[in-house]
């Protein structure tokens, strides 16, 4: 029970942090945009927009993926019941696990080669790569974490939690694309 409150945890956590860098590009792209015209610039400012609309898109894939807003084509298991859509979903789930655990595994072996020969960044602030390059590699890693925990919940028979329940109303189809919408 605790695991399962920390790992909760932890995804909301980098939910919460793409936000924060969400918030930064629109910071720097509001600075830089606005700041042009009467001399303001801020240094190596595309850089650090690109590093965090990474670092957004990669800490928020976890969340995105544990709360069922990820896109998900259900064409094939959303035709099946019971024993059968619950092996599809396994067979599912441990090939998106290889996929992005491999994907996992050399980004935190670039990210390690990045810290070791002391790459840095070519622009006019000269930041180690390791830095930006430690949120792609956090939030792969979450994401097969957060994969390998939803595994281990449909093995033991329970319903996927990234899967929403099907709406049976035209009001809750409104309503559920509403709340992923937001």
């Amino acid at each position: 029970m605790l695991l399962r409150k920390v790992l909760d945890l932890l995804y909301l956590g980098a939910g919460v942090l793409a936000g924060v860098f969400l918030v930064i590009i629109l910071v720097l792209m509001m600075v830089m945009s606005l700041g042009r015209p009467i001399g303001i610039n801020i240094p190596s400012g595309d850089d650090f927009a690109a590093w965090s609309m990474a670092a957004m898109s990669f800490l928020g894939l976890a969340y995105t993926f544990k709360s069922g807003d990820m896109i998900r084509v259900g064409l094939l298991v959303d035709r099946y019941e019971g024993r059968t859509k619950q092996i599809i979903e396994v067979v599912c789930l441990v090939i998106a696990i290889g996929f992005v655990g491999f994907f996992a595994w050399h980004a935190v072996i670039f990210t390690q080669f990045s810290w070791i020969l002391n790459d840095r960044a070519t622009g006019v602030v000269p930041v180690p790569l390791w830095i930006p390059q430690i949120a792609y590699c956090g939030g792969l890693v979450l994401l097969t974490v957060a994969m390998i925990d939803e595994l281990i919940h449909v093995l033991r028979g329970g319903m996927p939690r990234y899967e929403k329940p099907k709406p049976k109303t035209a009001e809750e189809v409104i309503e559920q694309a509403m709340q992923s919408a937001v």
